[in-house]
């Protein structure tokens, strides 16, 4: 028989044993407690970094905006490569999660059911706008149209995403304790990680920031310092 036991499970079986082991022995120092935690992602929480990844993307769209609209060379290549984690990690996977947990529970509840149709035809207009980007990009924009076309389409899902982010973030998240409860909003979250897995394999989540992090290189706006004022 197959056993599946998520991280909430194996934080709980820490604890057990931890405890079992303090009682026959010495107890654990607080700094070897802390190597043997499992980490516990909750369901908003989980959301809400994944947003974060979004922001990241956001910001090398800005940049490519920069190069469209003016003279320089355009890094067609990367433009594909960020259009792609906004295809399999944001609208195939983030936004999927929504659409098939967070909403429903949402309607169920009677709660922000009108901005829940804002958000879902948003989605769907993401999706046309990455489609273009995508198609554009592995042409390798050959066409001076192609330069206007792919500059209005990151202009659209910037001005759109940034505050469509910063409303679940601070509207629609907060309401997950309230529509789930605890148990329903800790399964959740075993839920969210058995998708993550199964789509992207063990630390998806680290894989996707790395991929970022690999195109902010590229584009020299990976050092934070830069955009410190007075440095």
């Amino acid at each position: 028989m197959e056993l599946m036991i998520g991280r909430r499970q194996l934080v709980k079986a820490s604890a057990l044993l931890l405890a079992s082991l303090a009682a026959g022995r010495t107890a654990f120092s607080a700094e070897a407690r802390m190597k043997e935690e499992v980490e516990v992602v909750s369901p908003g929480e989980d959301l809400m970094r994944e947003h974060g990844i979004l922001r990241r993307v956001l910001l090398i769209y800005r940049n490519f905006l920069g190069k469209l609209d003016g003279e320089a060379e355009v890094p067609w290549g990367k433009v594909a490569d960020a259009a792609g984690i906004v295809r399999s990690f944001i609208e195939d996977y983030h936004e999927k999660l929504e659409e098939r947990y967070v909403f429903p529970a949402m309607r169920k509840a009677d709660k922000l059911t009108d901005f829940v149709g804002v958000l879902i035809e948003q989605h769907q207009a993401g999706r046309r706008l990455t489609d273009m980007v995508t198609k554009i990009a592995k042409r390798q924009g050959r066409q001076q149209e192609d330069r206007k076309r792919t500059s209005t389409a990151l202009d659209q899902f910037i001005k759109m995403y940034e505050p469509h982010a910063a409303r679940e973030d601070t509207v629609l998240f907060p309401q997950l304790h309230v529509v789930w409860g605890s148990k329903e909003f800790e399964k959740m979250g075993d839920v969210f990680e058995r998708e993550e897995d199964r789509l992207f394999g063990d630390d998806g989540f680290e894989k996707m920031v790395g991929r970022v992090a690999v195109i902010e290189k590229e584009l020299g706006i990976y050092d934070l310092n830069k955009v410190t004022p007075g440095r």
